[in-house]
């Protein structure tokens, strides 16, 4: 008679460990897969362990599903004792729902080259980290794709969430799917679309998702993009790739192609691009500035007549004129003049309680949200704004005097504080949210009036002259000095610290003049303000006798 069928006789469970963000559907899948077990006649067993909140996090779903023996002796235990948790070099299948999370699955352990078949979206959702970062704190996607090629036996990948998203569904159902279509598991594809139609929710819109992720699953996983090849010497000029390549998108490809056909049109026929308020002002691009940086200053001026009015892209002009006017490459790429196009809108474009409410209402923005929660024609969709304003941003919009008296008042901070202590949730799409911001848009006219604007265009102006002298003799010097702007972003206590940093970015390049090494100085200082949010590194680069600046803006 041969031995039982038993633990102990060799036989082990299949392990599957699904990490997923709130919201995605990580417990509905996990569920759909112990029912598939279930209606096998495995033993299922399916826990989860909790992530941290606000996608610093994922939630790890865990099962194991354990077929039952043919035979059942009598005094021979034959129910397993199943693991809570999955351990690392142990797990059978990995399901990722983002592509930061298959690799998190292989810095843990749970994905290994030995065992693992590991299926991940290759969607990003950007975690607080990335989002935090001063600068580009966005993890290499190429980077991430890499490890999960590395750190799997087997890998399938795809863009679940948009093939989730095309069925009008949620992206476990394309997981699902996927898991079938991987044939890891020793059931039929009938029976896990059963499983969706036993849930009763949703099941047209699911299977649709499941059809796609099955389908998907079948496909060759994308690959890395391999590293730029250097050019032979002489070869021409050599694109600076900033960073790793990132896997390529077709959206994204296309929308590049049409920022390429959009510049090519702007060389040549700038006013084509803007409407008839700034043709005086694509008339002047067109015969003041570089070939290569007008399409920036097109843009620029929609920006800031946006912003303001067309007569704040004259003023925007004005200003950029200065740098084009000492730029030593002034008929090749011009770097000097686009980079000051791009950063002096930005700042003159800076973000106040005026335009954040500007930005809330339009109509762009609407669509944009219906589109986004793939509301039905007619469907009624609410915008919940959840705002903290602070004293400084209500002073900041007040008339510079009225303001400034406001700032120094203790009654008005208290009044302030208490009023707006729980935060403020304003409707959008409701008659009263709607007005209070559509008001609150209509001071745009009032603005250059304003205590902050007073402010920020003196500090403009300051900068301007700093990175202009600079030119006179380093050209280099002066691009990165107007590069610096872009450590101001944010607001509240963020834009605070980027001020502070800005002071001592400023305050470093009245000591880096004449120096050799200036602008590729000025680069290191300012990558250190941008690694942080407080400026410690910034700090530390700088050495024992820093001193904070007033703010710079």
């Amino acid at each position: 008679m041969s031995a039982p069928s038993s633990w102990s006789a060799g036989r082990r469970p299949i392990t599957i460990a699904i990490l997923a963000m709130g919201g995605e559907g990580g417990g509905v899948l996990a569920d759909w897969i112990v029912a598939v077990g279930e209606q096998a006649g495995y033993y299922s067993q399916n826990t989860s362990v909790a992530g941290v909140a606000q996608r610093t996090g994922a939630t790890v779903y865990y099962v194991e599903l354990y077929p039952r023996p043919d035979d059942q002796p009598a005094g021979v235990r034959t129910e397993p004792v199943l693991s809570l948790f999955p351990t690392p070099g142990e797990v059978d299948v990995v399901i990722a729902s983002e592509l930061m999370e298959a690799g998190r699955s292989v810095q843990r352990g749970f994905s290994t080259p030995d065992r693992t078949t590991l299926i991940a979206s290759t969607n990003r959702v950007y975690s607080m980290d990335e989002r935090l970062a001063v600068g580009d704190g966005r993890v290499d996607s190429n980077g991430l794709l890499e490890a999960a090629h590395a750190g799997s036996r087997r890998l399938i990948a795809a863009d679940f969430m948009k093939l989730a998203e095309d069925a009008r569904s949620v992206i476990s159902a394309a997981l699902f799917g996927a898991l079938a279509g991987s044939g890891e598991l020793p059931f039929e594809r009938a029976a896990f679309e059963d499983a969706i139609r036993a849930s009763g929710k949703g099941v047209d819109a699911s299977l649709a998702a499941f059809a796609a992720g099955y389908d998907a699953a079948g496909r060759p996983a994308p690959v890395p993009l391999p590293e730029p090849a250097p050019a032979a010497p002489g070869s021409g000029p050599v694109p600076i790739t900033i960073g790793r390549r990132r896997p390529v998108d077709p959206a994204e490809e296309a929308a590049a192609e049409e920022e390429r056909r959009r510049d090519e049109i702007a060389r040549s026929h700038p006013g084509h691009l803007v409407g008839p308020h700034l043709q005086p002002q694509a008339a002047r691009v067109a015969g003041a500035f570089p070939v290569a940086a007008r399409s920036m200053l097109l843009h620029g001026c929609v920006r800031t007549a946006v912003y303001q009015d067309p007569a704040y892209s004259d003023r925007y002009l004005a200003r950029v004129a200065r740098l084009a006017a000492v730029d030593p490459d002034a008929e090749g790429a011009a770097a000097l003049t686009t980079e000051a196009a791009r950063h002096v809108a930005l700042w003159m474009t800076y973000q106040d309680t005026i335009h954040v409410a500007q930005q809330k209402i339009r109509r762009r923005r609407i669509e944009g949200v219906r589109t986004e929660a793939k509301a039905a024609p007619g469907q009624l969709v609410n915008v919940r704004e959840y705002l903290h304003p602070q004293v400084e941003e209500i002073t900041d919009t007040l008339p510079t005097r009225l303001g400034r008296w406001l700032a120094g008042s203790s009654l008005f901070a208290k009044v302030v504080g208490k009023v707006t202590r729980n935060g403020i949730v304003v409707n959008t799409t409701g008659i009263i949210g709607f007005t209070l911001l559509w008001i609150m848009a209509r001071f745009r006219p009032l603005r250059p009036r304003s205590l902050r604007f007073g402010r920020e265009q003196v500090a403009i102006d300051a900068w301007l002259d700093r990175a202009v002298a600079a030119a006179a003799t380093d050209a280099e010097l002066a691009r990165e000095i107007v590069e610096c702007q872009r450590v101001l972003k944010g607001y509240g206590a963020t834009h605070h610290h980027g001020q502070e940093s800005f002071g001592l970015l400023m305050d470093a390049v009245d000591g880096l003049s004449g120096r050799t090494d200036a602008a590729a100085e000025l680069v290191r200082l300012r990558t250190a303000a941008l690694a942080d949010e407080d400026g410690t590194a910034l700090r530390a680069a700088l050495g024992p006798r820093v001193v904070v600046p007033a703010r710079a803006g």
